[in-house]
């Protein structure tokens, strides 16, 4: 009986040396938070700029877009980097009659875990010069985070407006 009391107490001081001894886990630290509301505001403004700048007739002050961006419209071709881009917005500001203006805004946004990407979920609508609706429809644009702010590098668009029949 004494010898299975011994070995007992041997065996709890063997296991907690061996625990004891074991090194911690450490742990991974932890994400920063991703603030949704805070990300969504920073990407509002910058939807806001964008159509303060169309309905200007400025689109060449336009900061939105990363140089490799590609944009995808209805019924064309991607639009693959910045400069052409630039060129369908400056193209379609010259097209656009005086008094129209356009609205964006940010519905949702779908940020990665460390904030770094960003999928925006939004609307838009374009407006006369009386305040009736011509155009309004649906976006989604992909950001990145470079420099502490963030760049589209993908955007496309749809309208929700029923197609013009050709006569």
């Amino acid at each position: 009986m004494k010898n299975k009391i011994v070995t007992g107490i041997a065996l709890g001081i063997i296991t907690t040396l061996v625990m004891a001894c074991n090194p911690k886990k450490e742990e991974a630290p932890a994400a920063p938070a991703v603030d949704n509301d805070k990300i969504k505001a920073e990407l509002q403004t910058m939807e806001t700029a964008f159509a303060d700048a169309m309905n200007s007739g400025k689109p060449e002050t336009i900061v939105y877009y990363a140089e490799d961006a590609t944009s995808y419209d209805q019924n064309m071709a991607p639009l693959v980097g910045k400069a052409a881009i630039d060129a369908q917005l400056l193209d379609r500001s010259k097209k656009t009659s005086k008094g129209t203006k356009v609205t964006y805004k940010a519905n949702e946004v779908f940020p990665s875990s460390d904030g770094n990407q960003v999928v925006e979920i939004g609307s838009y609508t374009v407006v006369d010069s009386t305040g009736a609706k011509t155009s309004s429809g649906n976006y989604m644009s992909l950001f990145v985070k470079k420099d502490g702010k963030y760049t589209c590098i993908r955007d496309m668009g749809a309208s929700d407006m029923p197609k013009e029949e050709k006569k």
